[in-house]
């Protein structure tokens, strides 16, 4: 059997050698496509393949019908929207992520992001310090919880609020030092900094509108390392028009973007990729996970991470 890894955004080296050696310790073949520029090309190489790996590349139907032995597709990583989970159900093809791996490295780019803005971009001008500043978690998962700690060690007041949890699982967190808004207004009228961190599904998508940028204080700030479908841009660039001092950070470029940089350059900043999981570790922690999850389920049909 085979384990094909497509990534058209590469691995490390050392996530993709752990990788190899994890798939041909235990028997399986293995083989890679990187760095491809066509869909034709990820067509033709999964042709034999029988599970499949991938980072941020899409994978759609016609993928899957090109790859007739294909049982499993994991998500080297926690969002899995570029899979078509239908399309994969009715196939009968699992499709499993990597919850947490990339977690750490996430969390970090948040707070060096924070402090690049409330900083001014390091421009030189009079900033803000992170202590006493009130953060606001919006969901409270692997990233979120990891932010909660290091926010813990500047000394900041966190609240957290999540579409997913009851509040009693929120107020169970203790360890987190978290304090529950039992609303998404809540969460933003109590915050001077939002960092986004829910996955995007249709009750996600657009629910941060002006409405709710509008509880928040005139120099907030809102971090996203989430999805950009979870933002109305609109209703945001209308928010940073009317207040001097708001600001807005995101390592997923919006589609605006020469709209928010030509607008507001000092108060706008977003990475030229995606870049939460950009880091050695995070490669090789997501990669690795992704290479034993496919040893377990072909050879023993273990869908512990099953997301379809």
């Amino acid at each position: 059997m085979k384990v094909l890894l497509a990534t058209s955004k590469p691995f490390a080296l050392q996530a993709v050698q752990g990788i190899q050696n994890v798939v041909e310790t235990a028997g399986l073949e293995f083989e890679k496509i990187e760095n491809y520029t066509e869909k034709s090309q990820l067509l033709d190489a999964v042709k034999d393949a029988d599970a499949l790996i991938v980072r941020s590349d899409k994978i759609d139907g016609e993928v899957m019908d090109a790859a007739k032995q294909l049982k499993l597709i994991i998500r080297a990583g926690a969002g899995y929207d570029n899979v078509d989970l239908d399309a994969a159900t009715s196939r009968n093809i699992c499709v499993m992520n990597t919850p947490g791996q990339n977690a750490n490295a996430v969390a970090e780019l948040v707070f060096g992001m924070m402090i690049y803005m409330q900083r001014n971009k390091f421009d030189g001008s009079v900033g803000r310090e992170l202590i006493n500043r009130r953060l606001g978690l919006y969901a409270f998962g692997n990233v979120a919880k990891k932010v909660a700690r290091i926010a813990r060690g500047f000394n900041m007041a966190v609240y957290a609020y999540s579409p997913a949890l009851t509040h009693d699982d929120l107020r169970k967190e203790g360890e987190y030092g978290v304090i529950t808004a039992y609303s998404n207004r809540e969460l933003f009228e109590n915050s001077d900094i939002v960092s986004l961190h829910m996955p995007l599904l249709e009750d996600t998508r657009n629910c941060i509108d002006y409405k709710l940028l509008a509880y928040m204080p005139k120099d907030g700030l809102l971090i996203n390392t989430a999805r950009k479908e979870h933002i109305v841009e609109d209703d945001l660039i209308r928010i940073m028009e009317e207040r001097p001092a708001f600001q807005y950070v995101t390592d997923i470029k919006p589609d605006k973007h020469e709209i928010f940089l030509e607008k507001f350059p000092n108060r706008y900043f977003a990475t030229p990729k995606k870049s939460g999981a950009q880091t050695t570790e995070a490669n090789r922690n997501a990669g690795i996970a992704a290479a034993h999850q496919a040893v377990m389920f072909l050879k023993s049909g273990d869908d512990k991470y099953r997301v379809n």
